[in-house]
């Protein structure tokens, strides 16, 4: 059998990995010429993953039996529609995956199913002020189908939304953009999976960000078990079944990101998707749960073999882990510790980096500065914290100068955490 994998960056290397360990041959569509997954697949296309009629002709060249993605939200909706135009195994509508794809749609359904999100306004770009009257400053902007932070800013004034109206547009296929109040907030994400409508939580991790300046939202690093989780459990349980419910998800991953502050809980944004902190990776060692496999064999229309799912229980999980998606200062790169080394180091489940040698890291605008990742395991939150420490005393991503450009302290922020005593 013949699997199209829709984006060959680093999030979808280990779901291309693993279909073909599964003695599946794989076709990677990515406009990118040089995307990394094209270098380990059997076939690959030029075909932009936000492409819908290219990837129809991409399918159809190389005769596939199923489409797929991980790690990334607007290729769900292209691989839903591929899927149903050819009449291929689909696990997830086309209509529900314009629905966790599009905020536009995503936050008409909170309201009118009464799921709890922060106050916001779609506007288009003849927009009077008074259509924002309801909203408070400062105001955060987004496009309403983008990904990876891109064209998210945290604004202060209309006359501000007014200026950046058009970039965030740049970033979007639409003809209006989503305005809402900022929520002074920490961020929990959730990773489950649905079978027959009904979810089974599998993590509940602290996502924590990076915000400097307009630029906020970026994520630097998960942190498990959530400080949260104990005290919101049967709240996030119950949000989250009544989202499978309302937005008619019947099988498959989910991934909800949600917000706490000083008004509860409020639901920022929700995928049908793997999540992009390659939970793919570090989910059958932290759960015992392989999504990577559940993910293949579902999108090639085979029976799921949902028994470790079934066995695992999220309270039950004493382990820690922190999924390091760190930073570095704009420059060339000369020098930089090999991957290999630091998955040689204690409690290291992998590592990567997105930059190679005479490469140069962008400033950091959104999530696709990253300069790589790694993923830390221990027995005990300050195992992790010296764990996590110890890898960036040794991570070095040098510049011409001999200076490391990692930016370790937006990756450790997770470590105020254990101080508080939280």
């Amino acid at each position: 059998m013949r699997l199209l994998v829709l984006g060959g960056g680093s999030g979808q290397i280990s779901l291309i990995k693993k279909a073909k360990e599964m003695d599946y041959e794989v076709v990677v569509s990515d406009y990118y010429l040089n995307a990394p997954g094209k270098k380990i697949a059997d076939f690959s296309s030029t075909s932009s993953t936000f492409d819908f009629e290219a990837n129809i002709e991409t399918a159809k060249e190389y005769d596939i039996d199923g489409v797929l993605t991980a790690g990334t939200d607007q290729p769900v909706y292209t691989a839903a529609r591929v899927a149903e135009k050819l009449l291929l195994p689909q696990y997830i509508s086309a209509k529900t995956a314009k629905s966790v794809t599009n905020k536009k749609i995503m936050k008409k359904t909170f309201s009118k199913n009464e799921i709890p999100t922060v106050k916001y306004k779609i506007i288009n770009n003849n927009f009077s002020n008074s259509e924002l009257k309801q909203l408070s400053a400062p105001y955060v902007v987004k496009p309403l189908d983008s990904q990876g932070q891109r064209g998210v800013f945290k604004l202060d004034s209309i006359k501000e939304i007014r200026e950046k109206f058009n970039e965030v547009l740049s970033f979007s296929r639409e003809n209006e953009i989503l305005i809402e109040e900022y929520y002074h907030s920490a961020e929990i994400t959730v990773s489950g999976w649905v079978v027959n409508g009904s979810a089974k939580l599998l993590t509940v991790t602290d996502r924590l960000r990076f915000e400097e300046n307009i630029h906020i939202g970026i994520c630097s690093s998960h942190l498990f078990p959530s400080r949260y989780l104990e005290k919101y459990n049967f709240e996030i349980k119950k949000l989250s079944q009544k989202i499978v419910n309302d937005f008619k998800i019947k099988n498959g991953p989910i991934y909800f990101q949600f917000l706490i502050g000083d008004q509860g809980i409020k639901v920022n944004e929700i995928a049908c998707r793997i999540g992009g902190a390659y939970e793919g990776d570090f989910m059958p060692i932290l759960t015992g749960v392989d999504i990577l496999k559940m993910m293949v064999q579902l999108a090639a229309g085979n029976e799921v073999n949902i028994e470790a799912l079934e066995n695992y229980e999220l309270e039950n999980n004493k382990q820690h882990l922190s999924s390091q998606l760190f930073f570095a200062r704009s420059g060339e790169i000369k020098k930089m510790t090999a991957s290999s080394e630091i998955e040689k180091m204690p409690g290291v489940l992998k590592a990567g980096f997105n930059y190679d040698l005479g490469e140069i890291i962008p400033d950091i605008e959104n999530a696709t500065a990253r300069a790589g990742y790694f993923i830390v395991i221990a027995d005990s939150r300050n195992e992790l914290r010296e764990r996590v420490s110890y890898v960036y005393d040794k991570l070095k991503i040098l510049d011409e100068r001999g200076n490391n450009l990692v930016l370790r302290e937006i990756g450790e922020n997770f470590k105020s955490l254990f101080n508080s005593g939280v």
